[in-house]
């Protein structure tokens, strides 16, 4: 089958045909090194296990057509098993059909809970069963309505559109003389004029919904196609999607989603193996593309590339300062390019990177003056990555992971070499009944507790008028939408800010719309709250060598604007002759805000703070 010249595309279609050019060029590039056939789209077969496994689980982000909330709601209902049936996905998923209840007889027809007619049990006539047979018995083409005509009125083709367009006006009059004409055709072809009158009465009342089969099956195509790249090539197929949307993060974000959760591995953007697409490397995993980081142009990335291709890889920061067009790049796109981790090959870490991305301009600045005089200097001999360059990055502090995250977050979209919850797993587990992997329906008056942080959240009307608020929270093993009714969403909706880290409360049910969970939330407190409601204590370790006038003047400015709480500090004193508890008195009582334990651990080092539990 051939889609082209089937239908006129749309912009959504054509986007999709650009998808899957990508995705064949990285996947017959990958056989060819492997010495395999190319994949060629038109020759793939129709009726592939692996595809339809996938389909069946609903498993179609990213597949054209397929991945909206309600199609995977219809997916999972009908388990498509063929082709046909992807056609006729394509056009039920509409909502005249919806609306009409042709979905749900098409569902019950498939599954065997409702008789195979053609069309009706009461007004069944046999010939009808080759034009219906695809689709259970029910009219859902418009092509089905001209053939129905054709075969028990003998309509000719032309004369078959044309009870088809008067069908879809409803024009009485056209109506009426149709009426008479299909009924002299059917009887003069032996059928009952009655059953005939029955039947056109089904197919007039099915028409207005019927949608143009060829229309549908070229887009059942494509849609096919995307299918089993995903299933067969998941990780190209991605990297081509991905692509499509670099100038929208929010689709990036939710991409990436998907890979995770189809087991491939994203990683951060690499100046030296990367493209400008989102690409595969050697190791199967998608490669960030270059022209996907917030605020690097084109320019920027045809200089690098073309530095790159006639020189080989960067060996270090100054040697890509020193080799490409400092013209087309200005120092905040490589603050960009360090902070989104496309740099983490030229150096140690990011913070060294950037602190010493100053000289390294400066050094190729003096380099490209001195050769222009035909001159050589010390510059010259960076590439070679001389000790020198080792030496300027020394004894350079990495930046915390928040820093790191954070610089991801806002040049990438999203964070790919951790996740800010991450340094509050351990923590959370003295909040949280379980994992949100691990989560389970609760029953008779149960309820559970979680802890996440909030990716979106929304307030929703219901039909009846009330306000709702929807939100959904992840702890990197899963994720869990929160619904939160009037009186709980007045007491704690504000608390439902994005990036902000909840403990959530309530009973849980299944989610018949995702096929997931949701939990119905009866209370919310923030990761403040919660360490001021069950930790009991807070531990900071000393460290004997470090008492100093200074240090206790600026340990005390960290701890003194949190004082007038109720956790009791403990300081584990650690000397020569052993480690010695020392207990706070009331006045050294704190709230543990977030605020002061970071500050805390950037002073004393990062396990020398910790909230204890009984």
């Amino acid at each position: 089958m051939e889609y082209a010249g089937l239908v006129k595309f749309d912009f959504l279609g054509l986007r999709t045909l650009t998808i899957i050019k990508w995705a064949l060029e990285m996947i017959n590039q990958r056989l060819e090194q492997e010495g395999k056939p190319p994949v060629r789209i038109e020759s793939i077969p129709l009726d592939d296990e692996k595809a339809f496994k996938l389909l069946k689980s609903a498993k179609t982000t990213a597949v054209f057509q397929l991945e909206s909330r309600g199609m995977k709601d219809l997916i999972s209902r009908l388990q498509p098993s063929n082709f046909e049936d992807i056609i006729a996905l394509v056009a039920l998923f509409r909502p005249g059909p919806l609306e009409a209840g042709m979905v749900q007889n098409f569902i019950d027809r498939k599954h065997g809970n409702e008789p195979i007619s053609y069309p009706d049990a009461q007004y069944q006539h046999e010939w009808l069963q080759p034009i219906l047979e695809p689709t259970y018995g029910i009219i859902v083409y418009q092509e089905q309505v001209m053939q129905i005509a054709q075969v028990l009125a003998g309509y000719t083709l032309g004369g078959a559109d044309l009870l088809r367009r008067a069908m879809g006006k409803k024009k009485p009059e056209e109506m009426a003389a149709q009426r008479e004409i299909f009924e002299k055709g059917a009887i003069e072809k032996g059928v009952n004029g009655e059953l005939a009158m029955k039947i056109f009465d089904l197919v007039e009342k099915f028409a207005g919904y019927g949608f143009n089969k060829s229309h549908s099956a070229a887009y059942a195509l494509v849609s096919y196609q995307t299918l089993w790249l995903k299933t067969h090539y998941p990780a190209e197929f991605m990297a081509a999607v991905m692509t499509s949307e670099m100038d929208n993060t929010d689709k990036i974000v939710g991409f990436y989603d998907e890979c995770i959760n189809i087991g491939l591995t994203v990683v951060p953007p690499d100046v030296n193996s990367g493209k400008h697409r989102f690409s595969v490397n050697e190791k199967g995993e998608i490669v960030y593309g270059l022209g996907a980081i917030k605020g690097v142009g084109e320019g920027p990335i045809e200089a690098i590339l073309e530095a790159r291709q006639q020189a080989g890889i960067f060996k270090d920061l100054f040697d890509l300062t020193a080799r490409v067009d400092l013209k087309k790049i200005n120092r905040r796109t490589f603050e960009g390019l360090i902070m989104s981790g496309a740099f983490d090959k030229l150096g140690p870490h990011r913070a060294a990177l950037m602190k010493n991305l100053d000289d390294a301009l400066k050094a190729s600045d003096q380099h490209s003056k001195m050769e222009a005089l035909g001159q050589s200097d010390m510059f010259g001999v960076l590439t070679e990555t001389p000790e020198e360059v080792q030496n300027a990055y020394a004894n350079t502090p990495k930046w915390t992971e928040q820093v790191v995250l954070e610089g991801e977050k806002s040049t990438l979209g999203l964070y790919l070499s951790g996740h800010p919850i991450g340094r509050f797993i351990k923590e959370l587990s003295h909040y949280a009944s379980t994992r949100l992997n691990e989560l389970q329906p609760t029953y008779r008056g149960q309820t559970a507790t979680v802890a996440g942080i909030v990716m979106a959240s929304r307030v929703a009307i219901t039909k009846k008028g009330n306000r709702i608020g929807i939100a959904t929270i992840e702890d990197r093993s899963g994720k869990l939408d929160l619904t939160l009714f009037s009186e709980a969403l007045d007491t704690y909706g504000e608390l439902l800010q994005k990036d902000q880290i909840v403990i959530a409360t309530g009973s849980v049910q299944h989610d018949d719309f995702s096929g997931g969970l949701k939990m119905s939330v009866r209370e919310v407190i923030t990761l403040d709250d919660a360490r001021a409601r069950y930790a009991k204590s807070l531990a900071l370790a000393i460290h004997q060598e470090q008492i100093t006038p200074t240090f206790i003047k600026t340990l005390g400015s960290i701890i003194t604007p949190h004082k007038a709480g109720t956790l009791p500090l403990h300081f584990y004193y650690q000397s020569p002759e052993g480690r010695v508890l020392l207990k706070g008195g009331v006045e050294w009582r704190v709230t543990p805000k977030e605020e002061m334990l970071v500050k805390l651990k950037e002073f004393l080092g990062e396990n020398a703070v910790e909230l204890e539990f009984e």
